[in-house]
C-alpha cells in the first residue's frame, strides 16, 4: 500500500520543507485513513515512511487509529524519493511482512501509482493506493512486476464516515 503524507502547514513558522509539521486538515485526515484500514482489515504489518516531519506525523496517526501493532521504520530514503527508492525500500523488507504501507511525497509516490497501476490517478494529501502484487518474497519486488490496483482512497470519499 501506499499513502501520500497528510495535508502539511506551509506557515512561515516551518520554512525548511523537512521540517514541516501536519495541519488541522491532516491531523484530521491521517487517523480517517487508518481507521479506514482497520475497516477493511488492512492494518499493516509494517510502516516504512519518510523521516520528514509531515511523514512521520502521519504515519504515527495511521498507526493509532488502524490499530497497527507492527514494526514502524522512518527513514530519509523516502524523502521526496522518486519511485526506484519506495521499490528498492519495498524489497528490503521481510517476507512474513505481507501488508506493507509505504509513506512518502509527491511527485515520486504519483509517479509510482501511475507507474504501477497504468492509470493517471494522482496522489493528494493522505491519498492511499493499494495494490496486489504477483510475488511471493518482497525481494522479487521489481519495476515490471505485475500487480493491479485493488482500492483507491481519497479522504474526501470517507469524510461522510467521520
Amino acid at each position: 500500500m501506499l499513502l501520500r503524507h497528510a495535508k502539511s502547514s506551509w506557515s512561515d513558522e516551518h520554512p525548511d520543507d523537512f521540517d514541516r509539521p501536519l495541519n488541522k486538515r491532516g491531523y484530521r485526515d491521517a487517523p480517517l485513513m487508518g481507521g479506514l484500514l482497520a475497516s477493511q482489515v488492512l492494518t499493516p504489518d509494517r510502516i516504512v515512511t519518510s523521516s520528514a516531519r509531515r511523514a512521520a506525523e502521519t504515519a504515527a496517526c495511521v498507526a493509532s487509529a488502524s490499530g497497527f501493532q507492527g514494526e514502524l521504520l522512518v527513514t530519509r530514503e523516502l524523502y521526496l524519493a522518486p519511485p526506484e527508492s519506495y521499490f528498492e525500500v519495498a524489497a528490503r523488507q521481510r517476507d512474513e511482512w505481507q501488508r506493507l504501507l509505504l509513506i512518502g511525497h509527491n511527485p515520486g509516490i504519483t509517479d509510482l501509482v501511475r507507474e504501477l497501476s497504468g492509470e493517471p490517478r494522482h496522489m493528494s494529501t493522505a491519498t492511499l493506493a493499494q495494490f496486489e502484487l504477483e510475488i511471493e518474497s518482497w525481494s522479487e519486488l521489481r519495476r515490471a512486476t505485475r500487480c493491479r490496483l485493488r482500492s483507491f482512497w481519497r479522504p474526501a470519499d470517507l469524510e461522510h464516515l467521520s
